[in-house]
């Protein structure tokens, strides 16, 4: 999961502004990327030594931690677009490698919270935020947690937990009739939410697109482009929440008005997958 660059001679070619000394690099510097990113940090004869951040072309905050050597050192945070963040101490190699570190969700609330290896999560629990700012790092497990871990599908496995709910998404929304004639089941918001609030998410089997486009129409009714390439499904039975209920944006339904979009995420269980994203305030059960 965790693609960022972890050293900087790992990076594009790019330019370094700043102070030279000696030429070497002294103090506050910015190492700009050929694709506009930046990363701003403190050098020391050169090298990357002390507090850093980095940005991506958009100017989204990517990075926040500290370098020595110019590897990634001791508590850092790396973001996703899409507003959910890892955080914890790196290992010796600047990864998101440990038994201490934690992914949390958007709301910044709630966590998978244990163990890591360079990002991928391999075995953690549920767990709420106590504190995670200023280099300190507490979580509350949850107790009687399940175990989650990362659980990508391929073209023949959905989930190897397909009854495991994602809680994130639990606590967001529910499945019930549509109020659309004729359109089976919807989903429905369990809470009031703002305009830009994740609330669902659209795992399913990877299927190619040119599979979607030979075979019937009539099998795609659960289908959604992820890529150029791939395309996320959720055949039968799977379409049914007492087959699988660990997602449930596909149980999400068009609309002339629409009220979400869908977006991508990053999910540590389900890596890149989409989500359901709120285009304006929602109220309470709402479809």
């Amino acid at each position: 999961m965790d693609s960022d660059e972890e050293t900087l001679e790992e990076t594009v070619e790019g330019t370094l502004e700043g102070f030279y000394v000696d030429d070497g690099l002294q103090g506050q510097g910015i190492y700009t990327y050929e694709d506009g990113g930046a990363l701003h940090g403190t050098y020391i004869d050169g090298e990357l030594n002390g507090p850093a951040q980095e940005n991506d072309a958009d100017g989204r905050l990517v990075f926040k931690g500290q370098y020595k050597d110019n590897i990634r050192h001791g508590f850092c945070w790396i973001y996703y677009s899409d507003g959910g963040y890892l955080v914890g101490q790196v290992n010796e190699e600047g990864e998101m490698t440990g038994e201490k570190l934690a992914y949390v969700y958007p709301d910044g609330k709630m966590a998978y919270y244990g163990h890591f290896i360079d990002g991928e999560m391999i075995e953690a629990r549920l767990a709420n935020v106590i504190l995670a700012e200023e280099e300190k790092l507490q979580f509350d497990v949850i107790p009687g947690s399940p175990v989650y871990n990362f659980d990508k599908s391929t073209s023949s496995c959905i989930s190897t937990s397909p009854l495991l709910p994602d809680p994130y998404e639990s606590e967001r929304v529910y499945v019930d009739a549509s109020l659309i004639s004729n359109a089976g089941e919807g989903l429905f918001t369990k809470i009031a939410a703002e305009a830009g609030t994740v609330l669902s998410f659209y795992n399913g089997i990877r299927i190619t697109h040119q599979e979607v486009d030979s075979r019937d129409w009539s099998l795609n009714g659960n289908t959604i482009s992820l890529d150029d390439e791939t395309v996320i499904d959720v055949p039968e039975p799977y379409s049914h929440v007492t087959k699988y209920c660990a997602s449930l944006g596909h149980k999400a339904n068009h609309s002339f008005t629409p009220n979400a979009v869908y977006d991508s995420f990053v999910h540590p269980r389900f890596g890149l997958i989409k989500c359901v994203r709120t285009i304006q305030a929602v109220e309470k059960d709402e479809e």
